[in-house]
Order: C-alpha cells, then structure tokens, then sequence
C-alpha cells in the first residue's frame, strides 16, 4: 500500500495519544518500530475512509488528515471489518491486535448508548504538529460537518485529549460522557454534534 502524504503527520501528532500507545504494544521502547506500525495503521484507516466514508487533506496533502466514517450496508460493513481484521492481525502483534478490539469494543458499546446507526463518526484528525494553530484543523473538519448539516445527520467523537475538546466546541460539538476505558485506563470524552439547519 502506497503511503499517504498526510501519515507523517498523522502519525507525529496523535502516536501518544493512549488509543494508538496501546495497538502498538510491545513496540513501547522501540520509537521507530512503533512509528513503522502507526504509518502502516494510518495509510490503511486513510484508505477505509476513502471507501467507507470521508477522506479530507489539506491543500498541502502533507500537513493533515480527517478520516470520517459513515454508516453502510451490513454486508459492506461485515466485508469491510473481515479485511480489517485480517490487517490487524497482520501489522500488529498480538497484544496490540487483542488491545485494538477489547478497547473498540468497550468504546463502541459506550456510544451505541449516545448515538443512533446514523450518526458520521470522525475517526482520525491529524495535523502536523509544527503547523498547529494556524486553523488547519477546522478547514479539515469543516466540509464534512457541512455535508453533515445539508443531510440533516448528527456527528460525533471520541477524545482521549482534554485540551482538544475547546477545538471541538468551537466547531458545534458538546461533550455527551467521559468514560474510562479499562484497556488504557484513559477517560476519554464522546462528543456530539447535532445537524444544524442553514437559514
């Protein structure tokens, strides 16, 4: 698989956050291991966003990535989850692969009680560090959740990053739950963000 310009990126802005520490076990003390294994994880997911929903770069492909999941027919959904299963079980280790799905399960049972099968689910937000606060990040978000407000469909995500979620307010998200996830022993926050009507 070709890499994507943004995993870089992807990569170096979100490979301490607790979700990807833990699919990355036992490459802890190894940085370019674990690094080699995030930038495998990141061109795949970018990948599946381009098949299963939304896959947003900036004009500098390079700097940034939003990957939007959108809800599919259970067949598709079924195919795409076999293929995945089979990456994971691949590019991860063991430990990594069996984290990955204890922590997605926990975490997809907590939001099924938030969010209906309709809701579009942001699934990576990525910016390069160095170019963080130039508003990259609402210009990576910004089509999708229009596209959202036109088809009357409610948004939402899932952060391990408290000093994230003002970003996510300004952009018309509200916290829903904060949770602490058993397999990182993080608390992660569910935000959600309702249609809003175009006047």
């Amino acid at each position: 698989m070709k890499t994507d310009p943004a995993t870089p990126s992807a990569v170096a802005a979100l490979e301490d956050d607790p979700f990807y520490r833990s699919i990355c076990a036992p490459y802890d003390g190894d940085t370019v291991r674990r690094r080699a294994v995030l930038a495998k994880y990141f061109d795949y997911s970018i990948q599946e966003g381009r098949e299963l929903g939304r896959c947003i770069h900036l004009a500098d492909e390079a700097r940034g990535v939003a990957v939007w999941l959108l809800p599919q027919a259970p067949e598709v959904e079924s195919q795409a989850a076999q293929q995945k299963r089979t990456f994971l079980q691949t590019e991860l280790s063991a430990d990594g692969c069996a984290n990955y799905y204890r922590i997605i399960k926990f975490m997809s049972a907590k939001s099924a009680t938030l969010v209906d099968d309709a809701a579009w689910y942001l699934s990576i937000v990525g910016v390069d560090p160095a170019a963080q606060g130039q508003g990259l990040g609402r210009k990576l978000l910004e089509p999708t959740i229009a596209e959202a407000d036109r088809a009357g469909v409610t948004c939402y995500l899932e952060t391990f990053s408290p000093r994230n979620l003002p970003f996510y307010q300004r952009l018309g998200f509200a916290a829903a739950a904060r949770f602490t996830e058993p397999t990182t022993g993080a608390e992660y926050t569910v935000t959600i963000r309702h249609p809003r009507q175009r006047v």
